[in-house]
């Protein structure tokens, strides 16, 4: 078997076996494929296409090129959550303390933020003191402790994934449904789940701008888990503009510990809702949606969720008397109002621009090893078909780098369109797919 072949049938539009796709896995991370051969094939696949099986081959064999995580300890139940990323997202946040009050375990390995996008793990470090670097053997005994463990994955998880994700970018063919469902689902598998619940993000904010594309995504992730024998649904969710009101570390901390204690914005009550009610009727908890949505309200309402995210917080090193007093957290050192240019409703706000804008004052990431500074961020003061005035404050800026204020209101204030007219919005949930 050699790799000159295997390019030769993508090219020619035949299937590849599972030895072949397993071959050219295993040589590439090994380092024996070169770069040049790789992109060959990966850019025969981005024409070509490959069917089911073949997907869910490639993601297994990507799946197992490195550590994976056995859970099994903890529960027959392993749910896992992933989200396809956005602006302001911080569900998982909320999302998870609820999933654990109700005694499902969440033994979650979360990223960090690149570019437009912001990262739960660094979201969680603008705690003081919260560490989201665990050994794998305090992450499940945590898990077995409190039921929740939220970190940064420490292990080598598909490493496959990383080199080929990392070609994609470079030789623009990073739209493949093939290679997205693949390396999502590698990942997860990885990690341990044996079922996966997708937060697949569809709009202005996120990687997947159109629906239809985020239909055939999802519908693709769904088949690999059914060929894996692994339940996987897809809720897509509505990112044509910020989750909530905060983006940026520190900002939306504050703003998911608020949601908690049940003062959620009516989206973020929606997509959280969503994604409960999904997990509870994967895990057995709940029979019906209605059941479901009962329990969420709840553990809400009780406290219990809000309880759990402080036995989280405490557990991992993090002080919790900055979320039982959010006035602790330090402000940044500029906050200014961003003013509409004229007046008139939002009918489109370029979200992946206002995370742009974020990353640009400091709260996120340009390059891997950049710092970030978790006061930073912006609040969303006016969302699509919210009325305002000329002057008026679209948003605001929290920052402490007075250089680049003048430059982020100018983007911030390109982002927001407003016109005369109301806009059919987009419903939050878009639709769940099983």
């Amino acid at each position: 078997m050699n790799i000159l072949n295997i390019i030769e049938k993508k090219r020619d539009k035949k299937e590849l076996s599972k030895d072949e796709i397993e071959f050219f896995i295993k040589e590439y991370t090994a380092g024996n494929i070169p770069d040049y051969q790789a992109s060959a094939l990966i850019m025969a696949i981005y024409l070509n296409g490959m069917n089911s099986r073949e997907t869910s081959d490639l993601t297994m064999a990507m799946a197992n090129s490195g550590e994976t995580l056995d859970l099994s300890d903890i529960s027959d139940i392993i749910i896992d959550k992933h989200s396809t990323g956005g602006v302001g997202d911080k569900i998982t946040i909320i999302l998870m303390p609820i999933i654990a009050a109700l005694g499902i375990p969440v033994a979650k390995m979360s990223g960090r933020g690149l570019g437009f996008t912001g990262g739960t793990a660094d979201k969680l470090e603008s705690i003081p003191g919260y560490k989201v670097d665990l050994s794998i053997e305090e992450f499940k005994q945590n898990v077995k402790d409190i039921g929740i463990s939220l970190i940064t994955s420490s292990l080598n998880l598909a490493p496959a994934d990383k080199k080929i994700y990392a070609l994609r970018d470079t030789i623009s063919c990073v739209s493949s449904i093939p290679l997205i469902a693949s390396s999502i689902m590698s990942k997860k598998i990885a990690a341990g789940a044996n079922k996966i619940l997708i937060d697949l993000t569809c709009g202005s904010g996120a990687f997947m701008k159109n629906i239809l594309s985020a239909i055939i995504l999802a519908k693709t992730m769904v088949k690999i888990g059914d060929n894996l024998n692994k339940e996987v649904r897809c809720v897509l969710t509505n990112m044509d503009e910020p989750v909530g009101k905060a983006v940026g570390n520190q900002l939306e901390i504050i703003e998911a510990v608020n949601a908690l204690k049940g003062n959620m914005p009516k989206d973020i009550e929606e997509i959280t809702y969503a994604l409960a009610e999904q997990i509870l009727l994967m895990a057995g908890k709940a029979t019906t949606q209605e059941e479901a949505n009962l329990l969420i309200k709840e553990t809400i309402s009780s406290g219990k969720a809000f309880e759990k995210f402080k036995e989280l917080v405490k557990k991992q090193g993090g002080d919790v008397s900055y979320i039982e007093d959010l006035s602790k957290f330090k402000n940044a050192k500029y906050i200014v109002p961003v003013p509409a240019k004229r007046s008139g409703t939002v009918v489109k706000i370029k979200t992946e621009l206002i995370g742009k804008t974020s990353s640009f004052i400091g709260a996120g990431r340009i390059n891997k090893t950049d710092k970030i500074d978790y006061e930073a961020g912006i609040i969303i003061n006016k969302k699509i078909n919210d009325y305002a005035k000329k002057d008026e404050p679209i948003a605001y800026i929290y920052t402490n780098q007075e250089n680049k204020i003048e430059e982020a209101i100018k983007q911030i204030q390109d982002s927001f369109v407003l016109l005369n007219i109301k806009r059919i919005k987009r419903r939050t949930v878009i639709q769940t797919i099983k």
